[in-house]
């Protein structure tokens, strides 16, 4: 007789679905989106903002930073925090303090409490997005149904900051600065109430061992200074005493994280979860990608506005190609594809495609035409990303032990937090150089001196667009030589490895 749907028994060892799964990835997309986005919602509305609380030159970047800083420093303190308290009480307390955090932004009064709000923003943050990230991957256990999950997460993950940019814009522009961050309350309640009245997290998964404490204080210690050094090198230079001392503290306070780790008994991050090759790939290619990401977001605004002219609505605007490119890759390429082939043919190809629209992108002039070479570039970059970003997301969780899940949750976001920080100083700074550079060797031969700026300010963005091309090819690389893992539907007959094995107990143990 042969086997068909109706006459196959279910098998035993697999647990059911949860029925309220499709529901529960809406708000946890929700939330996701309102983290992301609050990562640049607040650059566009800067200048305003620091205009109306006379906020110092010196002091400005420090809105952003001290976001960066409590949210890239307690990842995996939240990360831990999700697997040893629940991820859903984690969640719901990461959004509810999230909007505390953003209501008291929105109603700032002076420097100290807009800075404050920012770092209590982070911290909540950090508190919220690896719970999701683990959540998803709990509730998800059908590889095809995994894929189209975390495509959507993908996407978000992918084009949140793009998003972010239009938002400001639009609120900046017609409303005021201060509802850049009023506007994070509404998204927050939706999605704690949701998550509180849907999610159902499977029991027995949380591991109550003891906390870590030498690890969370080494490790935060460690990423706040790798962030700020990264920080500072911006606005005061690689050579500047204080930014060297900020990189030797990182290095020493990191490796001595790692020495901890792996002597302690129960461990803030088990080293199992950073070095499996595939999480480990996952984790690096990633954050070299959002190294390049991040650095375009910045350029492309500066040059549309500044070169061009167009206002913060219209800026927001022409990223929305970006976003559908990162949609379409993400939800219909990434996921239609990852339970047919290995998630580096994906992964490999995507970072690929992105660094050819990033290399269209080193072409740009005063006037170039937006349709004829920012759009293609755009459409390239987002689809690229979109589709690298998918099998990314759902890999950071392959083959973990469920009691690891918030854990290799929090390492994602880590990379990605740290890749921004470093991506934004590090381009930023190539940009500086290049453009004092150009208008040193150019200023005796210019007639007209803004246009000489506004050309030496380009000639900043595309060089610094080229490293970003290198970076992106590098991620392609490792990702190609590092992921090993099958197809998430390969069978262990088939596929051979341990990878295999690990994709093959998808139902049991990808959380």
């Amino acid at each position: 007789m042969p086997k068909s749907a109706e006459t196959r028994l279910p098998d035993p060892s697999v647990p059911l679905a949860d029925p309220t799964r499709w529901k529960a990835l809406a708000f946890i997309a929700l939330a996701q989106l309102m983290v992301v986005l609050d990562a640049t919602i607040v650059n566009i509305a800067l200048p305003s903002a620091q205009q109306d609380l006379g906020i110092s030159d010196g002091n400005k970047q420090w809105v952003i930073t001290a976001y960066a800083l409590a949210f890239g420093g307690l990842l995996l303190f939240g990360g831990r925090i999700a697997d040893l308290w629940g991820r859903k009480r984690t969640f719901v307390v990461g959004l509810l303090g999230f909007a505390a955090a953003s209501a008291l932004g929105g109603g700032a009064t002076g420097e100290a409490m807009l800075l404050g709000s920012r770092a209590l923003q982070g911290a909540f943050g950090a508190l919220l997005a690896p719970a999701a990230l683990s959540l998803l991957a709990v509730m998800f256990t059908d590889a095809k149904e995994r894929a189209k999950a975390f495509g959507i997460y993908g996407a978000i993950a992918g084009g949140g900051g793009a998003v972010g940019l239009i938002l400001g814009g639009f609120l900046t522009e017609y409303l005021d600065w201060r509802w850049t961050f009023f506007v994070n309350i509404p998204f927050a309640i939706v999605a704690a109430l949701g998550a509180y009245f849907v999610i159902r997290e499977p029991s027995g998964s949380r591991n109550r061992s003891p906390l870590d404490i030498p690890g969370v204080v080494l490790s935060t210690l460690g990423l706040v200074s790798l962030v700020y050094g990264f920080t500072r090198a911006e606005s005061n230079g690689w050579s500047d005493p204080m930014t060297i001392s900020l990189f030797v503290a990182a290095a020493v306070l990191l490796a001595a994280f790692a020495l901890v780790e792996s002597k302690v008994k129960s461990p803030l991050l088990p080293l199992r979860v950073v070095a499996d090759r595939n999480r480990g790939g996952v984790y690096l290619s990633l954050g070299l990608a959002i190294i390049a990401m991040f650095g375009l977001f910045l350029f492309l605004t500066y040059y549309l506005q500044v070169v061009e002219g167009f206002s913060p609505v219209k800026t927001g605007f022409a990223f929305l190609p970006m976003i559908a490119g990162m949609i379409t890759g993400s939800t219909q390429i990434g996921a239609r594809l990852m339970t047919r082939v290995a998630p580096r043919l994906l992964m490999g190809p995507g970072f690929v495609l992105a660094a050819i629209g990033m290399l269209l992108l080193t072409q740009l002039e005063i006037g170039s035409s937006y349709a004829g070479l920012i759009l293609p570039a755009q459409l390239m970059l987002g689809l690229g990303m979109g589709t690298a970003f998918m099998p990314a997301m759902s890999l950071a969780t392959h083959g973990i032990e469920p009691r690891d899940a918030g854990v290799a949750s929090a390492m994602v976001n880590t990379s990605q937090q740290v890749g921004g920080a470093i991506g934004t100083a590090l381009l930023n700074t190539i940009a500086a150089s290049a453009t004092t550079a150009y208008v040193a060797s150019h200023a005796a031969t210019a007639g007209n001196r803004q246009l000489l700026e506004l050309q030496a300010l380009v000639e900043g963005f595309t060089s610094a667009i080229w490293w970003a091309v290198g970076i992106l090819l590098a991620a392609a690389t490792i990702a190609v030589t590092l992921i090993n893992t099958g197809r998430p539907s390969a069978t262990p007959a088939a596929a051979g490895a341990e990878g295999a094995e690990a994709d093959a107990a998808v139902p049991v143990v990808m959380h």
